[in-house]
């Protein structure tokens, strides 16, 4: 009895533990979100003490978010052309000038079409955009307030008017209107930002250079001449021009107006009346702010002739900032290492200290930063001479980092460093360099389409006088042509790193992409490409490839009507005769010999050779004997030998001996 009742009571127990196993499973796969929270803390859940619920904060996107992420999961296609020019395959450039002349060209037709939208803004009223995008309907730029006012006067500083808010001021001040401090703060601003001229409209046809006037003379006298007519005039800050005008009239001025005037005189070239003005404000019992401060210490090395004296000024600019309290930013010390870059040796001392300061004061260094500091420690002389390890420092220091444009410098930074790692030769430094390009968003600081060649130009030779072949091409592949057209310099490059590792048979392959970049026109690049196919023999596929390359070469020089022919040169002559004989184009080669006449150039006693062993292999007597003739011909010293090795290893006819004996007499 007792035996049966355990029986039962073990098996009410396996029952009981068996249905609620399947409660438990059945409430989580109903309840699958709660179910751990439920059955993993029952003694929090009858105790009943309350969890408290922690909501996370709301994620801000911006409205680029979606398309970052789309396209964070590709890469970049080596053979693709560059993303400008994938609307139209037509457009697609070859070499870097179309580059050149295909981006301009849509550039410009940006500018003609904007020009005429805001023209005739009437024309451009339907708004077929959905939602709407303001950067494609007509901007305002007509004035729209005729009386004299002050509306109109803040409407005119508004579209960049500085002419006619010029005007404007001076009819307020006729008609005896008080114009507010900040508004004429605001039209001064105007007027030194863009040196009292116009600014240029990015849509407006470019200034013909007959309307410039004496101004641009004084420019022609500077060093480098800018690009466009209004970069010429933004160079000039004229005496006694609207903003010191402006300036002398005001009956009230504060820290802003002259901080104004300060920062149109530094960046349009007047550095000493920028600390003249500078000191008129501390007169007046005023203070600086940092942008003052920043202006004049990029005016320190221009207004001083020795360093110490340029440095000393420097740290006198630093200790009123202090005393004034002035709290520096990035600006400021980026400021303090540039001049320093013109302050000789002084500056290595001097450098690590601003660092040290700048990290203090819990500053950033940007890429300008460090691209000061590289300037500091490696001159363009001395840059292989010491100091080495600051670039290693330095890239340790920002590996992995991701930047962003906070100085106008940061641009210089990865062509700089890209230098420094050719001059010391250190291709480990410059693969770093080119890591650290790939972080983030770094690309976007490498600069403009000439900074971007200027670049990728250095990385590439280094690569081709540090690296293996196969990897030379690897990375031939990798950036050309979507990311760098090389010059002609740099296929000198690659075919120098061809000769090094003894892989002349890709010639042919290289050649097809040098007339593909348009640089078969240069004179010393197809020169060197046909002397090292004439240097040695190669397997007989791999000269036959060099006969014909050689040939097309003829071809070109041959064409007469090409914008930059190609002359004739020694060299090259005997380079395509040696090629063709080598490939036993005998024919094409005495073609080529009778150009040297055509051209006043000489031969070699070597190609005569040449030609005298192909002649040989042929057994050719008659071309021996016009072989000889053409070396007379020339009053080669060659010819004696060639006149026995003729009578020795030919059979002559009586006519052919005649002709050899007379040419023996004649040298």
């Amino acid at each position: 009895m007792a035996s049966s009742c355990a029986h039962v009571g073990r098996q009410i127990h396996k029952t009981a533990n068996l249905f609620h196993r399947n409660v438990k499973d059945t409430l989580q796969r109903r309840y699958f979100g709660l179910g751990s929270a439920i059955f993993q803390q029952p003694a929090a859940a009858v105790s009943g003490s309350a969890q408290k619920i922690v909501i996370p904060r709301k994620k801000t996107w911006n409205k680029e978010a979606v398309l970052q992420a789309l396209a964070s999961t590709v890469n970049r296609d080596p053979t693709a052309s560059h993303y400008i020019f994938q609307d139209d395959a037509y457009l697609t450039p070859r070499t870097s000038a179309e580059f050149k002349l295909y981006s301009l060209s849509q550039e410009s037709g940006r500018s003609a079409a904007k020009f005429f939208i805001n023209a005739y803004p009437k024309y451009f009223q339907k708004d077929f955009a959905s939602p709407h995008i303001p950067c494609l309907m007509p901007e305002t730029l007509e004035l729209q307030i005729n009386e004299v006012s002050e509306a109109a006067l803040i409407e005119r500083i508004q579209l960049r008017k500085l002419k006619a808010a010029v005007d404007m001021y001076d009819q307020l001040l006729q008609a005896g209107t008080s114009v507010p401090l900040e508004l004429t703060n605001d039209l001064l601003d105007l007027i030194c930002l863009y040196g009292d001229h116009d600014p240029a409209r990015n849509d407006a046809p470019e200034q013909s250079t007959d309307d410039l006037g004496e101004e641009q003379e004084d420019v022609k006298r500077r060093k480098g001449m800018p690009q466009r007519a209004s970069d010429l005039l933004r160079l000039v800050w004229r005496e006694n021009n609207n903003a010191e005008r402006i300036f002398n009239m005001m009956p009230e001025r504060n820290r802003r107006s002259y901080g104004a005037l300060i920062r149109g005189m530094v960046k349009h070239g007047a550095y000493t009346k920028a600390f003249d003005t500078y000191t008129d404000l501390l007169n007046n019992r005023l203070t600086g702010d940092v942008h003052i401060f920043n202006a004049l210490i990029n005016a320190a090395p221009e207004v001083k002739e020795k360093y110490t004296e340029k440095w000393d000024l420097i740290v006198d600019l630093l200790k009123q900032m202090a005393e004034q309290k002035v709290k520096p930013d990035l600006l400021t010390f980026n400021s303090v290492l540039k001049a320093l870059r013109r302050c000789g040796s002084l500056a290595r001392t001097q450098a690590f200290p601003v660092i040290n300061e700048m990290k203090a004061l819990g500053i950033a260094p940007s890429l300008a930063t460090y691209d000061h500091i590289l300037g500091i420690f490696y001159k363009a002389a001395t840059s292989a001479q010491g100091y080495t390890e600051i670039l290693q420092e330095v890239l340790s220091e920002i590996s992995g980092k991701s930047f962003t444009a906070q100085d106008p410098d940061d641009v210089q930074f990865f062509k700089d460093a890209m230098r420094i790692c050719l001059a010391t030769k250190d291709i480990e430094q410059a693969y770093r360099v080119h890591t650290l390009l790939g972080v983030g968003e770094n690309w976007k600081l490498l600069g403009d389409s000439y900074y971007q060649s200027i670049y990728y130009g250095r990385f590439f030779n280094l690569l081709c006088m540090m690296e293996h072949i196969d990897v030379v091409l690897k990375w031939y592949k990798e950036l050309i042509p979507s990311l760098y057209y090389p010059n002609s310099q740099g296929m000198r490059d690659l075919l120098q790193a061809l000769d090094t590792d003894n892989r002349l048979d890709l010639i042919p392959q290289i050649w097809k992409d040098i007339k593909r970049m348009g640089h078969d026109n240069k004179t010393e690049l197809v020169e060197e490409m046909l002397s090292l196919m004439a240097r040695e023999k190669q397997s007989p596929e791999v000269q036959q490839s060099f006969a014909d390359c050689a040939l097309e070469v003829k071809a070109l020089y041959m064409q007469s009507d090409r914008r930059v022919p190609l002359n004739w040169s020694a060299s090259s002559l005997s380079s395509i005769t040696s090629v063709l004989l080598e490939a036993e184009k005998t024919q094409q080669a005495w073609e080529m010999l009778q150009l040297f006449k055509l051209n006043n150039r000489v031969p070699s006693e070597s190609l005569m050779h040449q030609f005298l062993a192909s002649i040989k292999a042929s057994n050719n007597a008659q071309q021996a004997v016009e072989l000889v003739q053409t070396s007379a011909g020339f009053c080669l010293p060659v010819t004696r030998s060639l006149i026995e090795s003729i009578q020795q290893d030919f059979d002559l006819t009586e006519e052919q001996s005649k002709r050899t004996t007379f040419r023996q007499a004649n040298n």
